[in-house]
């Protein structure tokens, strides 16, 4: 069945609010089984949509659903956000426990997240702000052709979910728009990523898999991210901080990094426990990053994070909430203008990053670049044209890596067994 939104009261210019028409059309194609909500083109002004089983929402070229900057428009639904489940506003696209649901065309979805943001800036929200698409426990996801804008807060939220194809979707949340992460898969089985471009102002794309404090302890595995270019944001491909449930079976390959402030990222600290494993990153372009590769476990950001258990540089027992990082594989990646080190890898004492190779990897330092900091962590001072620095690592090989235009020298190892360069 196809459910033209025009024909159940929308009226495309922009003013006139059709948050009804979605719900009618959603509902007549639920009815009958499922079917295609249609969205000619036009500017339509609507609150939350809220999908049901079976329900393909489509934009057609020239379309542009908008969604409302009226709090009083959002619902409250009980969710997982920034890892633990909570009472949050509504997402503005939102499903639950459903099946076989869809957003595809060549039309935009715009969050409108000015107003948002100026309400976390002036800490005025009662409720963490909306996504602007959160599917949770739900199967078969397909995204596909759209662009998204101006989100409110993270763009794309598959939550708990498995069975996801993401492809050739456009985002672009304004770089200064806080926390505006483009794709955040997380507790999720089976996610296919492909063929789209990210520019926002977190990162671009990031897996995730709750906190210690959630209450399903899910592991986000299977994922593949490929044939991509991810613009601006904090990281290009990030895993962590929230890895609670464990992350695993990863690949990224053939995509473009271009002024992230870092490149890969993998983060998460003392307290959290679970495991990141099998990551492989094969092909990558990366140009005017801070850092190319971060893998740490001292990261301070979020509840609980400037404790001294998180910060302490001393042995501490292992533990359930110990975090450990292994099996992650480097290949054919190229970094030029890299302002503040080539690599920045810093286990904990008491479990070392362990089992991470870097091979043929030709890393280009930026000339006169402003010191940073490479991690969000305690303990270390910000850097300018440094190569390697790791501690608190263990077998870890470099085979053709190559560092150029730094300071001092390429390989900075502190507390490391099993060393190979080569």
């Amino acid at each position: 069945m196809i459910a033209c939104i025009t024909e159940y009261g929308a009226l495309g210019n922009g003013r006139t609010i059709c948050t009804e028409a979605f719900r009618k059309a959603i509902e007549v194609c639920s009815l009958s089984g499922g079917g295609m909500v249609y969205v000619t083109a036009g500017t339509y002004l609507t609150g939350p949509i809220h999908f049901k089983s079976n329900i393909n929402l489509h934009l057609e070229a020239g379309a542009e659903i908008r969604f409302s900057q009226n709090i009083q428009d959002y619902p409250l639904v009980y969710t997982r956000w920034e890892g633990v489940e909570c009472t949050v506003y509504s997402p503005q696209i939102y499903g639950d426990g459903l099946e076989n649901v869809s957003i595809t065309g060549q039309g935009v979805l715009n969050g409108q997240g000015a107003d948002w943001w100026k309400l976390v800036w002036s800490n005025g929200l009662e409720y963490p702000r909306p996504r602007l698409i959160n599917f949770t426990k739900c199967k078969k996801i397909v995204l596909d052709g759209i662009q998204l804008v101006n989100s409110p807060s993270w763009t794309v939220h598959p939550l708990l979910s498995e069975n996801i194809t993401i492809n050739n979707i456009t985002i672009v949340n304004p770089a200064d728009s806080p926390n505006t992460d483009g794709i955040n898969p997380e507790s999720c089985k089976n996610v296919h990523i492909s063929n789209c471009h990210v520019d926002v102002g977190d990162d671009c794309v990031t897996l995730k898999a709750g906190v210690e404090d959630c209450i399903d302890k899910v592991p986000c595995e299977n994922i593949t991210i490929t044939n991509c270019t991810m613009v601006h944001g904090h990281g290009g491909v990030v895993i962590g901080s929230e890895m609670s449930g464990c992350v695993r079976n990863v690949v990224i390959s053939n995509c473009i990094f271009e002024g992230t402030d870092r490149g890969i990222r993998i983060k998460s600290r003392r307290g959290r426990g679970g495991i990141v494993e099998d990551v492989r990153v094969d092909n990558i372009i990366m140009k005017q990053v801070l850092c190319p590769f971060v893998i740490h476990l001292f990261y301070f950001c979020g509840p609980r994070g400037k404790v001294k258990y998180v910060w302490d540089k001393d042995t501490y027992p292992v533990d359930a909430a110990t975090p450990v990082f292994r099996r992650i594989h480097f290949s054919n990646i190229t970094a030029r203008d890299v302002r503040a080190c080539a690599g920045f890898l810093y286990g904990l004492p008491e479990m070392p990053a362990e089992e991470i190779t870097f091979s043929n990897i030709t890393v280009e330092m930026a000339e006169e670049a402003t010191p940073a900091m490479p991690a969000m962590m305690d303990g270390i001072e910000p850097m300018s044209g440094r190569g390697f620095f790791c501690c608190n690592v263990r077998d870890i090989k470099f085979s053709h890596v190559k560092v150029q235009g730094h300071k001092g020298r390429d390989f900075e190892i502190v507390n490391g067994k099993h060393i190979d360069i080569f």
